[in-house]
């Protein structure tokens, strides 16, 4: 049971409006920002940052971005956000070979050396204490730029909050994630945990 109830997609034209945006992107409005709707300041404020962290600028692909979200959800422990990650990757236009084997990053060919210090970076990152240090930096300074750099520490950031809030709140997870979770993480011992 999460900590507070969602609201109905349909409680008001604004929340209606807002279920509408996420039902393209993911297939459904997610709890957690119905949740968040309850005070509309706070959802309005993560839906832009949501929008200005996940633009498509150029190299680190909306498919990577949602893979950096994944690692920093799983070493965080959100299996919300994990499932969460895994689909918009899924959506985003993921590589089936990437999907399926997102857990061995570090070692399968389906990942470039790029793609690697980038989700290394997100792994690094996502610790407490924070591990980013001179080697991550320099590993990143090899295949990426600054703003790029900045583009992959905002999409850990945007999950550090997601992260927070939906392990705290414990928010209801929505089928469709529960459908992605399984088919790309269940094999590694992925479950809905809390978030029932």
């Amino acid at each position: 049971m999460p900590l507070v109830s969602p609201l109905d997609p349909n409680h008001d034209a604004e929340t209606k409006k807002l279920s509408d945006f996420y039902n393209e992107t993911l297939g459904f409005c997610p709890n957690s920002v119905l949740t968040m709707q309850r005070r509309p300041e706070i959802s309005k404020a993560f839906i832009n940052l949501n929008k200005a962290v996940m633009a498509n600028h150029g190299r680190v692909t909306s498919a990577l971005k949602r893979m950096i979200a994944w690692v920093s959800s799983n070493a965080t422990g959100c299996r919300y956000c994990q499932a969460h990650a895994i689909r918009a990757a899924e959506r985003y236009g993921a590589e089936q070979e990437k999907l399926d084997n997102i857990w061995e990053y570090k070692t399968h060919p389906a990942f470039s050396d790029a793609e690697r210090t980038a989700l290394d970076f997100s792994l690094a990152a996502s610790m407490v204490p924070n591990m980013v240090d001179e080697k991550i930096k320099e590993e990143l300074y090899k295949y990426w730029d600054e703003g790029e750099i900045v583009e992959m520490l905002g999409v850990i950031s945007l999950f550090g909050y997601l992260n927070r809030w939906n392990d705290s709140m414990g928010t209801s997870i929505e089928d469709g994630a529960v459908e992605s979770g399984e088919q790309y993480l269940g094999k590694h011992g992925w479950e809905k945990g809390k978030h029932v």
